[in-house]
């Protein structure tokens, strides 16, 4: 079977009505649009959630919630990330972009304890969980927190 051989199956495909095609066509004339108003117009037709002047959907429902604007958008790494930084070397927010474990706009870095580490490493970020901190520390590593 080759590509140009394909063809749908039948009665799946149906021609598009062709409008304004004369009055013997069955849609000449107004072309399936009606006499005047609106929608007969070109251009014609209400926009996206009108609903004849009811009060719509998106103003009738509560609204919920709110967006803080004043968010910190903090990058989350894991212990089990550090896997890839050689013994004793300092893991900083250089070191870890470098490394393509962060990326984009941020805040800070949050280091986690996911994960186990089996030797010392020397670590910079702007927070760690009491897991992650033991971790490094019992590792023989050494951690800063930034501010």
């Amino acid at each position: 079977m080759k590509l140009n051989e394909l063809s749908p199956a039948p009665g799946s495909h149906k021609a598009p009505k062709r409008l304004g095609r004369g009055v013997g066509s069955g849609s000449g004339k107004t072309a399936g649009r009606g006499n005047k108003g609106y929608n007969s117009r070109s251009g014609g037709g209400v926009r996206p959630g009108y609903e004849g002047g009811q009060m719509p959907i998106q103003r009738r429902l509560p609204k919920r919630g709110f967006t803080n604007i004043f968010k910190k958008k903090v990058a989350v790494i894991n212990i089990r990330d550090l896997a890839r930084f050689d013994s004793g070397s300092l893991v900083d927010e250089n070191a870890l972009v470098k490394a393509g474990l962060i990326k984009g706009n941020r805040d800070g870095i949050k280091l986690l304890g996911h994960g186990e580490i089996k030797y010392p490493l020397g670590v910079k970020v702007h927070f760690i969980s009491h897991g992650a901190r033991k971790k490094i520390e019992t590792a023989g590593g050494t951690v800063e927190v930034i501010k």
